[in-house]
């Protein structure tokens, strides 16, 4: 796809020049798995570089317009540019579409001064490499091992590529994991399993397995999950249930067995990770990036729909012994009961497995993937 009204010049056309002080744009709404990344970037370009400042873009449909103020960084609305997955109108009016938000996208970048665009891929990270193309450096960041159309595009005139896993068919891709929050990285679960056990309200001692299914919930988790409340009593075992804020999820209860405790959201998810001696959730890949980073045993349950990936995102985690990976199809009460509950309830199979997780994780790499903005940006980094 080519640019419309694609000028060519240095960096320093739109940027402030300004080497000690970079301004860092970052595009990686609509999702939390585009989000989430983008900000934990955010953070380590600013502790790196404490007089950097950090522009998000986004969209006035993502969580971006929620998640971007509370971490205190300012966002710059552009309109999306949802890609149709079938040929309809939609499609036929695309052009122009990019070229608005293009042409929009530009206004952003020459009013913040940018000095470098960071793309997570998206609907939001295409108008922004369009955008910044021969006149910003650009750093495109993969989550996935299959690209997405966005980063396909960005990574064709990238000053740097960074991928969370090998394998990705990008050029010139370095890996360098996913960029995660400080306080998942240096999360220390044994200090802080009291505590997060008294936050949520749950057993002190007994073994206890965290469940959800992404910010909105998964009502095949839901149900498969909850139908083994009984089993889960039995074997002494506590839940702890992130069921999605549009669901409701009844429980029945075993007097002076440990709680099932269903949430709606988990906003505290440090707390909710250092109460839990296992997980059962979906295999996104900052899930897995997050669960592997704190040393968690893991039952993934893939997303059944798109393309494979989430499938592909667990599988190393699945070969290194660090966890299950049940289909979504296959997951159900009988399925809990048989293979999650005596996984949570038998100590000395969860601390192997931790101690598996932890190998796989990437916890410097926020850090990596800012030294890389900022050297884009023109920022020496010693």
């Amino acid at each position: 796809m080519s640019e419309p009204g694609a000028g060519k010049g240095s960096s320093q056309e739109v940027g402030s020049g300004k080497r000690g002080r970079p301004t860092v744009v970052v595009a990686g709404g609509g999702t939390a798995g585009h989000i989430e990344p983008a900000l934990a970037l955010a953070d380590a370009v600013v502790r790196l570089c404490p007089d950097a400042s950090v522009v998000a873009l986004g969209t006035s449909r993502g969580l971006e317009t929620r998640l971007v103020p509370e971490r205190g960084y300012p966002l710059e609305l552009i309109p999306p540019v949802p890609m149709p997955r079938k040929p309809s109108a939609d499609l036929l009016r695309l052009p122009l579409k990019v070229r608005d938000s293009v042409k929009r996208t530009r206004e952003v970048l020459e009013r913040v001064g940018a000095d470098v665009v960071v793309g997570f891929g998206g609907y939001v990270a295409l108008p922004a490499y369009l955008a910044a193309r021969g006149r910003v450096p650009i750093v495109v960041h993969e989550a996935n091992q299959h690209a997405g159309l966005a980063n396909k595009v960005g990574a064709r005139f990238a000053r740097s590529v960074a991928v969370a896993v090998p394998g990705t068919p990008l050029p010139g891709a370095r890996v360098v994991g996913i960029p995660l929050r400080r306080s998942i990285t240096t999360l220390d679960r044994v200090a802080l399993r009291a505590e997060a056990r008294k936050y949520f309200g749950l057993d002190p001692e007994a073994p206890t397995l965290l469940v959800f299914g992404g910010s909105q919930g998964a009502r095949s988790i839901n149900t498969a999950v909850s139908g083994a409340a009984r089993e889960f009593a039995a074997a002494g075992v506590g839940v702890l249930h992130a069921h999605g804020p549009k669901n409701t999820l009844v429980v029945q209860e075993f007097p002076g067995k440990p709680a099932y405790l269903p949430v709606p959201y988990l906003e505290r998810m440090d707390l909710a990770y250092a109460a839990a001696d296992a997980v059962l959730c979906r295999s996104g890949a900052m899930t897995v990036a997050e669960v592997s980073a704190v040393g968690l045993p893991a039952v993934f349950v893939p997303l059944p729909h798109g393309n494979g990936e989430q499938a592909l995102n667990a599988r190393p985690a699945v070969d290194a012994g660090a966890a299950l990976l049940i289909e979504d199809s296959a997951l159900t009460p009988a399925t809990v009961a048989e293979r999650v509950v005596p996984l949570v309830a038998d100590p000395d199979r969860v601390a192997k497995m931790g101690a598996a997780a932890v190998g796989l994780g990437h916890r410097e790499a926020d850090e990596v993937l800012a030294t890389m903005v900022l050297e884009a940006a023109g920022v020496g980094m010693t």
